[in-house]
């Protein structure tokens, strides 16, 4: 499978490095419009093409897929020019600016029977993969909520909000592990340093009394990436940036009882025990990128599709709608 890639800023270079590495692929041209990344690319990778052109890599007929890993506002117009020529795309999240984009970019990869996936790469972690499984399993019983706290100082965009930029992470493993479909949003944030909100707080409603809330932030002290999912049976806690234990599973909740003559319900505690499972290792982006391969190959499409990056374009657009009116509740 012959690559190309449209973009060598800050996750170019890990897309390259691991279809480089990976059985089946090859990866013949970079294009990107610094100089600067053009000759970085140029000392990695000696034996690939550099360009400063896209075209260069969209309108070659030895390429059989491209890359897209450069700002969100040249998704659609790389994209549709890629599938036009015939191109499978890989495209760095968000998947588009707007829903509209992203209905044409399906409908017109549809057309061409050509793949799309959105690179949503938590969803190919360990911890996603194993929390994906105890809900399936019903594990955590009852779904109530989804609490994710993705902060960190910068790296600052200069063409999105904070919400665009850190929130797809958890919107996509949202999409990924809630069944149900969301049906409002709200979003409240402030921006202090370049016009674009900073630091945001985002609130998703399903139905069945789900709810989801994100804390993203480019101004915290310290790094965080800390999910807590809870379930009528038991509760996980993912905390991403440590070594070991990264899922914890708690035996920990809540039954209520109605007893008439006493209360109208009493409350018991159950606190049981904790363990932290076995989780896949390995780099997610390799497993996605593979994934894709053999997607192409195969011709099925993959889960993480054009229209599960739409999904999250739409909720992203809701919360952007709510960020303008101070938190009013947007319906999707």
């Amino acid at each position: 499978m012959n690559f190309g890639v449209i973009g060598f800023g800050y996750w170019g270079p890990n897309i390259v490095r691991n279809l480089t590495m990976l059985e089946g692929s090859k990866v013949l041209r970079i294009a990107d419009l610094s100089k600067g990344a053009q000759e970085r690319a140029r000392k990695a990778y000696p034996g690939i093409e550099v360009t400063a052109d896209p075209k260069d890599v969209i309108l070659s007929t030895e390429i059989d897929a491209v890359a897209i890993v450069s700002p969100v506002w040249t998704h659609f117009e790389l994209a549709k020019a890629a599938l036009e020529n015939g191109k499978h795309v890989f495209v760095e999240k968000p998947f588009t600016s707007n829903a509209a984009q992203g209905e044409d970019l399906i409908n017109l990869a549809s057309k061409k029977n050509l793949r799309i996936m959105v690179d949503h790469t938590f969803l190919f972690t360990g911890a996603v993969k194993k929390i994906r499984q105890l809900l399936d399993e019903e594990a955590l019983g009852k779904l109530y909520y989804y609490d994710s706290t993705r902060v960190n100082l910068g790296l600052f965009q200069h063409d999105v909000n904070v919400l665009w930029d850190l929130a797809p992470h958890d919107l996509s493993i949202m999409d990924y592990l809630i069944k149900s479909t969301p049906e409002a949003v709200v979003a409240t944030g402030q921006s202090h340093l370049n016009g674009h909100e900073d630091v945001a707080f985002m609130t998703v409603y399903f139905p069945e009394k789900i709810i989801a809330h994100i804390n993203v932030n480019w101004l915290s002290p310290v790094k965080i990436r800390y999910t807590l999912i809870g379930g009528e049976k038991k509760m996980v806690v993912w905390n991403d940036l440590v070594a070991d234990e990264k899922l914890r599973i708690y035996d920990r909740g809540v039954n209520i009882t109605n007893q008439e003559g006493v209360y109208d319900l009493l409350v018991h505690y159950r606190s049981g025990d904790m363990w932290a499972p076995q989780v896949e290792q390995g780099e997610a982006l390799r497993g996605e990128l593979s994934y894709f391969v053999d997607c192409i190959s195969s011709g099925k499409e993959p889960f993480n599709d054009g229209r599960s990056g739409l999904r999250v374009v739409k909720m992203l657009e809701a919360a952007s709608e709510s960020l303008k009116m101070r938190g009013s509740m947007v319906y999707l």
